[in-house]
Protein backbone atom coordinates (compact mmCIF):
# COMPACT_ATOMS: atom_id res chain seq x y z
CA UNK A 1 0.00 0.00 0.00
CA UNK A 2 1.26 3.66 -0.96
CA UNK A 3 1.38 6.79 1.02
CA UNK A 4 0.97 10.06 -0.69
CA UNK A 5 2.83 12.19 0.47
CA UNK A 6 -0.68 13.93 2.43
CA UNK A 7 -1.02 10.58 4.02
CA UNK A 8 2.85 10.72 5.81
CA UNK A 9 2.60 14.51 6.58
CA UNK A 10 -0.73 13.37 9.00
CA UNK A 11 1.22 10.34 10.28
CA UNK A 12 4.53 12.03 11.13
CA UNK A 13 2.62 14.90 12.47
CA UNK A 14 0.59 13.55 14.72
CA UNK A 15 3.16 11.35 16.16
CA UNK A 16 5.22 14.51 16.20
CA UNK A 17 2.34 16.34 18.44
CA UNK A 18 1.40 13.79 20.76
CA UNK A 19 5.11 12.57 22.03
CA UNK A 20 6.14 16.14 22.48
CA UNK A 21 2.58 17.22 23.78
CA UNK A 22 3.13 14.52 26.25
CA UNK A 23 6.49 15.17 26.95
CA UNK A 24 5.96 18.61 27.76
CA UNK A 25 3.03 18.33 29.48
CA UNK A 26 5.15 15.72 31.95
CA UNK A 27 8.20 17.54 32.30
CA UNK A 28 8.22 18.18 35.64
CA UNK A 29 8.33 14.60 37.04
CA UNK A 30 10.66 14.77 40.81
CA UNK A 31 9.66 11.82 42.80
CA UNK A 32 8.17 8.37 42.33
CA UNK A 33 4.53 9.50 42.96
CA UNK A 34 5.03 11.85 39.87
CA UNK A 35 6.58 9.39 37.70
CA UNK A 36 4.20 6.59 38.02
CA UNK A 37 1.26 7.85 39.85
CA UNK A 38 1.00 11.30 37.78
CA UNK A 39 1.20 12.98 40.81
CA UNK A 40 -2.16 11.66 41.71
CA UNK A 41 -3.93 14.02 39.64
CA UNK A 42 -5.46 12.65 36.80
CA UNK A 43 -9.31 14.47 36.30
CA UNK A 44 -12.37 11.92 35.18
CA UNK A 45 -11.97 12.36 31.31
CA UNK A 46 -8.48 11.55 31.32
CA UNK A 47 -8.56 8.54 33.19
CA UNK A 48 -11.35 7.44 31.16
CA UNK A 49 -10.25 7.69 27.33
CA UNK A 50 -6.56 6.50 29.01
CA UNK A 51 -8.16 3.52 30.11
CA UNK A 52 -9.60 2.58 26.60
CA UNK A 53 -6.61 3.41 25.12
CA UNK A 54 -4.76 1.57 27.59
CA UNK A 55 -7.03 -1.79 26.52
CA UNK A 56 -7.33 -1.59 23.11
CA UNK A 57 -4.49 -2.08 20.90
CA UNK A 58 -4.18 -4.19 17.69
CA UNK A 59 -4.45 -7.27 19.79
CA UNK A 60 -7.88 -6.19 19.82
CA UNK A 61 -8.61 -4.69 16.68
CA UNK A 62 -6.73 -8.58 14.86
CA UNK A 63 -7.56 -10.82 17.70
CA UNK A 64 -10.49 -9.83 18.09
CA UNK A 65 -11.74 -9.17 14.37
CA UNK A 66 -9.86 -12.40 13.45
CA UNK A 67 -12.35 -14.19 16.01
CA UNK A 68 -15.39 -12.29 15.14
CA UNK A 69 -14.41 -13.26 11.18
CA UNK A 70 -13.49 -17.07 12.80
CA UNK A 71 -16.25 -19.58 14.13
CA UNK A 72 -17.08 -16.96 17.27
CA UNK A 73 -18.55 -14.41 15.50
CA UNK A 74 -20.31 -11.36 17.16
CA UNK A 75 -19.76 -13.39 20.66
CA UNK A 76 -16.30 -12.55 20.72
CA UNK A 77 -17.89 -8.91 21.68
CA UNK A 78 -18.88 -10.01 25.36
CA UNK A 79 -15.30 -9.39 26.01
CA UNK A 80 -16.56 -5.67 25.48
CA UNK A 81 -20.08 -5.85 27.01
CA UNK A 82 -18.96 -7.67 30.29
CA UNK A 83 -16.12 -5.93 30.12
CA UNK A 84 -18.58 -2.51 30.56
CA UNK A 85 -20.52 -4.50 33.43
CA UNK A 86 -16.88 -5.29 35.16
CA UNK A 87 -15.84 -1.59 35.06
CA UNK A 88 -19.71 -0.54 37.05
CA UNK A 89 -18.76 -2.70 39.52
CA UNK A 90 -15.16 -2.17 39.98
CA UNK A 91 -16.00 1.65 40.34
CA UNK A 92 -18.08 0.59 43.05
CA UNK A 93 -16.81 -1.73 44.77
CA UNK A 94 -12.99 -2.19 44.32
CA UNK A 95 -11.43 0.94 43.30
CA UNK A 96 -12.66 2.77 46.49
CA UNK A 97 -10.56 0.33 48.54
CA UNK A 98 -7.67 0.76 46.41
CA UNK A 99 -7.56 4.78 46.92
CA UNK A 100 -9.08 4.92 50.59
CA UNK A 101 -5.16 3.02 51.38
CA UNK A 102 -3.49 4.94 49.01
CA UNK A 103 -0.93 2.15 47.28
CA UNK A 104 1.06 2.47 44.46
CA UNK A 105 0.48 -0.68 42.84
CA UNK A 106 -2.11 -3.46 43.52
CA UNK A 107 0.31 -5.88 44.50
CA UNK A 108 1.07 -3.78 47.45
CA UNK A 109 -2.61 -4.19 48.63
CA UNK A 110 -1.48 -7.53 49.02
CA UNK A 111 1.07 -6.92 51.93
CA UNK A 112 -1.81 -4.98 53.57
CA UNK A 113 -4.52 -7.42 53.66
CA UNK A 114 -2.53 -10.50 53.79
CA UNK A 115 1.59 -10.00 54.16
CA UNK A 116 5.06 -8.85 52.31
CA UNK A 117 5.18 -12.35 50.53
CA UNK A 118 1.97 -12.46 49.15
CA UNK A 119 3.08 -9.30 47.50
CA UNK A 120 6.57 -9.94 46.11
CA UNK A 121 4.15 -13.26 44.63
CA UNK A 122 2.15 -11.61 42.57
CA UNK A 123 4.96 -8.86 41.75
CA UNK A 124 6.81 -11.86 40.43
CA UNK A 125 4.22 -13.04 38.04
CA UNK A 126 2.87 -9.64 36.52
CA UNK A 127 6.26 -9.19 35.83
CA UNK A 128 6.66 -12.30 33.78
CA UNK A 129 3.04 -12.01 31.83
CA UNK A 130 3.83 -8.73 31.31
CA UNK A 131 6.85 -9.26 29.77
CA UNK A 132 7.15 -12.62 28.22
CA UNK A 133 3.32 -12.07 27.11
CA UNK A 134 1.40 -8.64 26.78
CA UNK A 135 4.16 -6.58 25.93
CA UNK A 136 5.51 -9.01 23.40
CA UNK A 137 2.17 -9.71 22.36
CA UNK A 138 1.25 -6.07 21.63
CA UNK A 139 4.60 -5.43 19.62
CA UNK A 140 4.09 -8.50 17.68
CA UNK A 141 0.40 -8.18 16.32
CA UNK A 142 1.80 -4.64 16.15
CA UNK A 143 4.22 -5.12 13.77
CA UNK A 144 1.98 -7.75 11.62
CA UNK A 145 -0.34 -5.15 11.40
CA UNK A 146 2.27 -2.54 9.48
CA UNK A 147 3.67 -5.63 7.98
CA UNK A 148 0.93 -7.00 6.51
CA UNK A 149 -0.39 -3.12 5.37
CA UNK A 150 3.04 -1.33 4.63
CA UNK A 151 4.98 -4.56 3.51
CA UNK A 152 7.92 -3.28 6.42
CA UNK A 153 10.06 -6.14 8.04
CA UNK A 154 7.82 -7.79 10.58
CA UNK A 155 11.25 -7.19 13.08
CA UNK A 156 11.74 -3.59 11.74
CA UNK A 157 8.51 -2.90 12.62
CA UNK A 158 8.12 -4.39 15.84
CA UNK A 159 11.46 -2.35 16.49
CA UNK A 160 10.08 1.08 15.44
CA UNK A 161 7.14 0.16 17.62
CA UNK A 162 9.06 -0.29 20.97
CA UNK A 163 11.34 2.49 20.45
CA UNK A 164 8.32 4.78 19.99
CA UNK A 165 6.92 4.16 23.07
CA UNK A 166 9.74 3.71 25.39
CA UNK A 167 11.33 7.33 24.05
CA UNK A 168 8.09 9.32 26.08
CA UNK A 169 7.26 6.47 28.85
CA UNK A 170 10.83 6.83 29.33
CA UNK A 171 10.68 10.40 29.97
CA UNK A 172 7.52 11.15 31.72
CA UNK A 173 6.08 8.23 33.04
CA UNK A 174 2.30 7.86 34.28
CA UNK A 175 1.56 11.64 33.05
CA UNK A 176 2.91 11.65 29.58
CA UNK A 177 1.01 8.15 28.84
CA UNK A 178 -2.29 9.28 29.81
CA UNK A 179 -2.07 12.68 27.64
CA UNK A 180 -0.70 10.80 24.99
CA UNK A 181 -3.56 7.94 25.44
CA UNK A 182 -6.03 11.40 25.05
CA UNK A 183 -5.02 11.76 21.04
CA UNK A 184 -4.05 8.07 20.74
CA UNK A 185 -7.26 6.94 22.20
CA UNK A 186 -9.96 9.05 20.28
CA UNK A 187 -7.51 8.76 16.90
CA UNK A 188 -8.45 4.84 17.06
CA UNK A 189 -11.45 5.03 18.22
CA UNK A 190 -11.87 7.36 15.03
CA UNK A 191 -10.01 5.60 12.61
CA UNK A 192 -12.19 2.47 13.75
CA UNK A 193 -15.53 3.64 12.90
CA UNK A 194 -14.00 5.10 9.93
CA UNK A 195 -12.88 1.39 8.55
CA UNK A 196 -16.36 0.34 9.95
CA UNK A 197 -18.02 2.48 7.92
CA UNK A 198 -16.04 1.85 4.96
CA UNK A 199 -16.78 -1.47 5.15
CA UNK A 200 -20.44 -1.51 5.57
CA UNK A 201 -20.43 0.96 2.34
CA UNK A 202 -18.60 -1.95 0.20
CA UNK A 203 -20.90 -4.35 1.50
CA UNK A 204 -23.61 -2.64 -0.17
CA UNK A 205 -27.14 -4.95 0.90
CA UNK A 206 -27.19 -5.27 4.75
CA UNK A 207 -29.67 -7.99 4.51
CA UNK A 208 -27.28 -9.94 2.17
CA UNK A 209 -24.84 -9.21 4.69
CA UNK A 210 -26.63 -10.50 7.89
CA UNK A 211 -27.96 -13.60 5.99
CA UNK A 212 -24.47 -14.36 5.47
CA UNK A 213 -23.19 -13.97 8.67
CA UNK A 214 -26.41 -15.37 10.88
CA UNK A 215 -24.56 -18.43 12.15
CA UNK A 216 -22.24 -15.37 13.51
CA UNK A 217 -24.78 -13.04 14.95
CA UNK A 218 -25.10 -14.60 18.34
CA UNK A 219 -24.20 -14.05 22.00
CA UNK A 220 -24.89 -17.58 23.08
CA UNK A 221 -22.79 -20.60 21.51
CA UNK A 222 -23.41 -24.19 22.60
CA UNK A 223 -22.08 -25.56 25.78
CA UNK A 224 -19.52 -27.26 23.39
CA UNK A 225 -18.03 -24.61 21.56
CA UNK A 226 -14.36 -24.40 21.72
CA UNK A 227 -13.89 -21.26 22.19
CA UNK A 228 -16.65 -19.24 23.91
CA UNK A 229 -18.96 -21.46 25.37
CA UNK A 230 -22.23 -19.94 26.38
CA UNK A 231 -20.95 -21.89 29.63
CA UNK A 232 -18.05 -19.63 29.73
CA UNK A 233 -20.26 -16.47 29.60
CA UNK A 234 -21.93 -17.35 32.93
CA UNK A 235 -18.63 -18.21 34.84
CA UNK A 236 -15.35 -18.60 33.03
CA UNK A 237 -15.31 -14.80 31.37
CA UNK A 238 -16.11 -13.13 34.47
CA UNK A 239 -12.84 -14.12 35.95
CA UNK A 240 -10.38 -12.75 33.07
CA UNK A 241 -12.32 -9.22 33.12
CA UNK A 242 -12.57 -9.02 36.98
CA UNK A 243 -9.01 -9.72 37.51
CA UNK A 244 -7.97 -7.35 33.86
CA UNK A 245 -10.51 -4.04 34.76
CA UNK A 246 -9.86 -4.52 38.38
CA UNK A 247 -6.69 -5.72 39.40
CA UNK A 248 -4.33 -5.53 36.18
CA UNK A 249 -1.43 -2.96 37.06
CA UNK A 250 -1.37 -1.58 33.73
CA UNK A 251 -5.27 -0.93 33.66
CA UNK A 252 -6.10 0.12 37.53
CA UNK A 253 -2.54 2.36 37.59
CA UNK A 254 -4.80 5.33 35.75
CA UNK A 255 -7.37 5.03 38.65
CA UNK A 256 -5.00 4.53 41.42
CA UNK A 257 -3.86 8.26 40.46
CA UNK A 258 -6.87 9.97 40.78
CA UNK A 259 -7.09 13.27 41.84
CA UNK A 260 -10.40 12.08 44.01
CA UNK A 261 -12.68 9.50 44.26
CA UNK A 262 -15.09 10.83 42.40
CA UNK A 263 -12.70 11.47 39.16
CA UNK A 264 -11.37 8.16 39.64
CA UNK A 265 -15.09 6.20 39.92
CA UNK A 266 -16.74 8.47 36.73
CA UNK A 267 -13.41 7.86 35.04
CA UNK A 268 -13.69 4.04 35.58
CA UNK A 269 -18.19 4.39 34.36
CA UNK A 270 -16.90 6.47 31.25
CA UNK A 271 -14.62 3.67 29.80
CA UNK A 272 -17.49 1.82 30.70
CA UNK A 273 -19.98 3.79 28.28
CA UNK A 274 -17.06 3.48 25.49
CA UNK A 275 -17.21 -0.41 26.15
CA UNK A 276 -20.10 -0.56 24.80
CA UNK A 277 -19.62 0.78 21.22
CA UNK A 278 -16.22 -0.98 20.92
CA UNK A 279 -17.72 -3.76 19.25
CA UNK A 280 -18.36 -1.70 16.25
CA UNK A 281 -14.64 -1.04 15.46
CA UNK A 282 -12.92 -4.60 16.75
CA UNK A 283 -15.86 -7.25 16.28
CA UNK A 284 -18.39 -6.00 12.97
CA UNK A 285 -15.17 -5.93 10.57
CA UNK A 286 -14.27 -9.15 11.20
CA UNK A 287 -17.65 -9.82 10.10
CA UNK A 288 -17.49 -7.44 7.54
CA UNK A 289 -14.06 -9.19 5.85
CA UNK A 290 -14.96 -12.47 6.06
CA UNK A 291 -18.41 -11.57 4.34
CA UNK A 292 -16.18 -9.90 1.79
CA UNK A 293 -12.86 -11.59 1.59
CA UNK A 294 -13.70 -15.23 2.70
CA UNK A 295 -11.42 -16.74 0.07
CA UNK A 296 -8.18 -14.50 1.46
CA UNK A 297 -8.52 -16.04 4.78
CA UNK A 298 -8.65 -19.44 4.53
CA UNK A 299 -4.96 -19.66 6.42
CA UNK A 300 -5.66 -17.25 9.27
CA UNK A 301 -8.29 -15.02 10.20
CA UNK A 302 -5.90 -12.55 12.29
CA UNK A 303 -5.59 -10.91 8.77
CA UNK A 304 -9.65 -9.69 8.47
CA UNK A 305 -8.50 -6.42 9.77
CA UNK A 306 -6.20 -5.46 8.01
CA UNK A 307 -7.49 -6.72 4.53
CA UNK A 308 -10.05 -4.09 5.07
CA UNK A 309 -7.52 -0.98 5.70
CA UNK A 310 -5.18 -2.49 2.63
CA UNK A 311 -8.19 -2.89 0.00
CA UNK A 312 -11.36 -0.04 0.76
CA UNK A 313 -9.16 2.97 2.56
CA UNK A 314 -8.87 5.65 -0.59
CA UNK A 315 -6.07 7.32 -0.47
CA UNK A 316 -5.61 10.83 1.70
CA UNK A 317 -6.64 8.83 4.57
CA UNK A 318 -4.73 5.91 5.08
CA UNK A 319 -1.96 8.34 7.06
CA UNK A 320 -5.26 9.27 9.64
CA UNK A 321 -5.34 5.12 9.93
CA UNK A 322 -2.16 3.97 10.08
CA UNK A 323 -1.67 6.64 12.60
CA UNK A 324 -4.90 5.61 14.47
CA UNK A 325 -3.35 1.83 14.40
CA UNK A 326 -0.09 2.52 15.23
CA UNK A 327 -1.39 4.85 18.29
CA UNK A 328 -3.15 1.79 19.44
CA UNK A 329 -0.04 -0.27 19.38
CA UNK A 330 1.86 2.33 20.65
CA UNK A 331 -0.52 3.87 23.51
CA UNK A 332 -0.85 0.32 25.01
CA UNK A 333 2.52 -0.74 24.92
CA UNK A 334 3.07 2.65 26.80
CA UNK A 335 0.90 1.84 29.42
CA UNK A 336 2.49 -2.00 29.69
CA UNK A 337 5.96 -0.58 29.96
CA UNK A 338 4.84 2.00 32.62
CA UNK A 339 3.54 -0.57 35.01
CA UNK A 340 6.02 -2.57 34.86
CA UNK A 341 8.50 -0.93 35.63
CA UNK A 342 6.11 0.46 38.67
CA UNK A 343 6.04 -2.99 39.84
CA UNK A 344 9.46 -3.80 39.22
CA UNK A 345 10.95 -0.50 40.65
CA UNK A 346 8.11 0.08 43.83
CA UNK A 347 7.52 -4.00 44.77
CA UNK A 348 10.71 -5.35 43.51
CA UNK A 349 13.71 -3.20 43.37
CA UNK A 350 13.16 -0.86 46.39
CA UNK A 351 11.62 -3.02 48.65
CA UNK A 352 13.99 -6.31 47.89
CA UNK A 353 17.33 -4.61 46.79
CA UNK A 354 17.41 -0.65 48.13
CA UNK A 355 15.16 -0.18 50.71
CA UNK A 356 16.47 3.24 51.38
CA UNK A 357 16.96 4.51 47.37
CA UNK A 358 16.39 8.17 46.87
CA UNK A 359 13.46 9.83 44.35
CA UNK A 360 16.33 10.16 41.82
CA UNK A 361 17.18 6.71 41.64
CA UNK A 362 13.45 5.42 42.21
CA UNK A 363 13.12 7.50 38.66
CA UNK A 364 15.89 6.45 37.10
CA UNK A 365 15.18 2.35 38.14
CA UNK A 366 11.92 3.34 36.23
CA UNK A 367 13.57 4.45 33.32
CA UNK A 368 16.17 1.74 33.28
CA UNK A 369 13.42 -0.95 33.58
CA UNK A 370 11.69 0.52 30.88
CA UNK A 371 14.24 0.62 28.11
CA UNK A 372 15.01 -3.37 29.56
CA UNK A 373 11.52 -4.85 29.10
CA UNK A 374 10.87 -2.94 25.75
CA UNK A 375 14.32 -4.66 24.48
CA UNK A 376 13.40 -8.09 26.16
CA UNK A 377 9.51 -7.93 24.31
CA UNK A 378 11.48 -6.72 20.78
CA UNK A 379 13.50 -10.00 21.10
CA UNK A 380 10.34 -12.09 21.54
CA UNK A 381 7.79 -10.46 19.40
CA UNK A 382 8.32 -12.30 16.11
CA UNK A 383 8.46 -15.82 17.68
CA UNK A 384 4.62 -15.72 18.52
CA UNK A 385 3.49 -16.07 14.85
CA UNK A 386 4.21 -20.09 15.49
CA UNK A 387 0.88 -21.28 14.61
CA UNK A 388 1.16 -23.64 18.30
CA UNK A 389 -0.01 -20.02 19.42
CA UNK A 390 -3.62 -20.10 18.20
CA UNK A 391 -3.54 -16.87 17.18
CA UNK A 392 -2.71 -13.71 19.08
CA UNK A 393 -5.90 -13.32 21.59
CA UNK A 394 -5.64 -17.05 22.44
CA UNK A 395 -2.24 -16.73 23.15
CA UNK A 396 -3.11 -13.38 25.95
CA UNK A 397 -6.29 -15.14 27.28
CA UNK A 398 -4.58 -18.38 27.21
CA UNK A 399 -1.81 -17.65 29.87
CA UNK A 400 -3.26 -14.80 31.72
CA UNK A 401 -4.90 -18.19 33.31
CA UNK A 402 -1.96 -19.18 34.90
CA UNK A 403 -2.68 -16.31 37.02
CA UNK A 404 -5.50 -14.74 36.81
CA UNK A 405 -8.12 -16.90 38.77
CA UNK A 406 -5.65 -17.38 41.59
CA UNK A 407 -5.53 -12.98 42.12
CA UNK A 408 -8.56 -12.92 41.88
CA UNK A 409 -9.50 -15.14 44.31
CA UNK A 410 -6.74 -13.94 46.77
CA UNK A 411 -8.28 -10.28 46.65
CA UNK A 412 -12.22 -11.49 46.65
CA UNK A 413 -11.72 -13.55 49.36
CA UNK A 414 -9.82 -11.41 51.38
CA UNK A 415 -12.43 -8.27 50.51
CA UNK A 416 -15.00 -10.50 51.94
CA UNK A 417 -13.78 -12.76 54.23
CA UNK A 418 -12.34 -10.59 56.91
CA UNK A 419 -10.89 -13.66 59.24
CA UNK A 420 -8.81 -15.02 56.38
CA UNK A 421 -5.46 -15.71 57.23
CA UNK A 422 -2.19 -14.97 55.30
CA UNK A 423 -2.29 -18.68 54.40
CA UNK A 424 -4.82 -18.30 52.31
CA UNK A 425 -3.83 -15.89 50.17
CA UNK A 426 -0.48 -17.21 49.81
CA UNK A 427 -1.91 -21.16 48.66
CA UNK A 428 -4.35 -19.25 46.25
CA UNK A 429 -1.88 -17.31 44.36
CA UNK A 430 0.56 -20.38 44.76
CA UNK A 431 -2.01 -23.41 43.61
CA UNK A 432 -2.88 -21.65 40.31
CA UNK A 433 0.05 -22.64 38.00
CA UNK A 434 -0.37 -26.16 38.71
CA UNK A 435 -3.98 -26.28 39.01
CA UNK A 436 -4.42 -24.77 35.42
CA UNK A 437 -1.65 -26.64 33.91
CA UNK A 438 -3.01 -29.85 34.94
CA UNK A 439 -6.21 -28.76 33.18
CA UNK A 440 -3.94 -28.39 30.21
CA UNK A 441 -2.98 -32.12 30.23
CA UNK A 442 -4.29 -34.00 27.25
CA UNK A 443 -7.47 -35.58 28.88
CA UNK A 444 -8.80 -31.72 29.37
CA UNK A 445 -8.37 -31.15 25.84
CA UNK A 446 -12.46 -30.42 25.30
CA UNK A 447 -12.40 -27.84 27.90
CA UNK A 448 -12.33 -24.31 26.52
CA UNK A 449 -9.84 -21.75 28.55
CA UNK A 450 -12.74 -19.75 30.18
CA UNK A 451 -13.94 -23.08 31.48
CA UNK A 452 -10.57 -24.17 32.55
CA UNK A 453 -10.15 -20.62 34.49
CA UNK A 454 -13.79 -20.60 35.82
CA UNK A 455 -12.73 -24.63 37.61
CA UNK A 456 -9.08 -23.36 38.71
CA UNK A 457 -10.71 -20.25 40.45
CA UNK A 458 -13.86 -22.51 42.12
CA UNK A 459 -10.73 -25.11 43.17
CA UNK A 460 -8.77 -22.66 44.80
CA UNK A 461 -11.76 -20.59 46.75
CA UNK A 462 -12.37 -23.73 48.07
CA UNK A 463 -9.04 -24.72 49.18
CA UNK A 464 -9.16 -21.00 50.28
CA UNK A 465 -12.29 -21.72 52.74
CA UNK A 466 -10.78 -24.61 54.39
CA UNK A 467 -8.20 -22.77 55.28
CA UNK A 468 -10.02 -20.30 56.94
CA UNK A 469 -12.34 -22.63 58.75
CA UNK A 470 -9.13 -24.72 60.20
CA UNK A 471 -7.09 -21.23 60.82
CA UNK A 472 -9.37 -17.98 60.95
CA UNK A 473 -7.50 -14.93 62.18
CA UNK A 474 -8.56 -14.05 65.84
CA UNK A 475 -9.71 -10.31 65.06
CA UNK A 476 -10.40 -9.41 61.21
CA UNK A 477 -8.07 -7.44 59.22
CA UNK A 478 -8.09 -3.37 59.41
CA UNK A 479 -6.78 -2.23 56.13
CA UNK A 480 -5.26 1.31 56.92
CA UNK A 481 -6.83 3.99 55.64
CA UNK A 482 -4.07 6.96 53.86
CA UNK A 483 -5.51 7.89 50.92
CA UNK A 484 -8.71 9.26 49.39
CA UNK A 485 -11.94 9.00 50.68
CA UNK A 486 -15.54 10.12 49.81
CA UNK A 487 -19.14 9.53 49.37
CA UNK A 488 -18.42 5.35 47.83
CA UNK A 489 -22.30 5.42 46.25
CA UNK A 490 -22.87 8.88 44.56
CA UNK A 491 -26.31 9.01 43.27
CA UNK A 492 -24.45 10.48 39.85
CA UNK A 493 -22.08 7.16 39.57
CA UNK A 494 -24.92 5.01 40.92
CA UNK A 495 -27.49 6.36 38.36
CA UNK A 496 -24.71 6.10 35.50
CA UNK A 497 -23.52 2.70 36.27
CA UNK A 498 -27.48 1.48 36.52
CA UNK A 499 -27.71 2.86 33.12
CA UNK A 500 -24.71 0.92 31.68
CA UNK A 501 -25.78 -2.21 33.03
CA UNK A 502 -29.45 -1.84 31.24
CA UNK A 503 -27.96 -1.06 27.47
CA UNK A 504 -24.93 -3.94 28.37
CA UNK A 505 -28.29 -6.36 29.00
CA UNK A 506 -30.45 -5.06 26.54
CA UNK A 507 -27.62 -6.18 23.42
CA UNK A 508 -27.50 -9.40 25.13
CA UNK A 509 -31.14 -9.82 24.73
CA UNK A 510 -31.47 -8.81 20.98
CA UNK A 511 -28.51 -10.50 20.26
CA UNK A 512 -28.70 -13.77 22.15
Amino acid sequence: MSLNWFDITVFVGFFLFVVSFSMYKSRHERTGEDYFLASRGLVWWLIGFSLIAANISTEQFIGMNGSAAGNVGLAIASYDWMAAITLVFVALFILPHFLKCGIFTIPEFLEYRYNPAARSIMAFYTMVIYVGVTISAVLYSGGLTIHTIFDIDLRMAVWLIGITAALYTTWGGLKAVAWADLFQGSALIIGGLCVTAFGLAAVGDIGDFFAANQDRMHMFLPADHPELPWTALVLGLWIPNFYYWGLNQYIAQRSLAARSLRDGQLGVLLAACMQVILPLIIVVPGLIAVYLYSDLLTGTTDAAFPLLIRNLIPAGMRGFIFAAVAGAVISTLASMLNSASTIFTIDLYQRHFKKDASQRAIIAMGRISTNVFVIIGCLIAPQLGDPKFRGIFHYIQDFQGYISPGILAAFVFGLFVKRAPSAAGIAALLLNVPVYGVLHLKMFDHLAFLNKMAVTFTTIVAVMTVITILKPLREPVVIPARGQTGNQFSPVVVGLGAVVIAVTLSLYVIFR
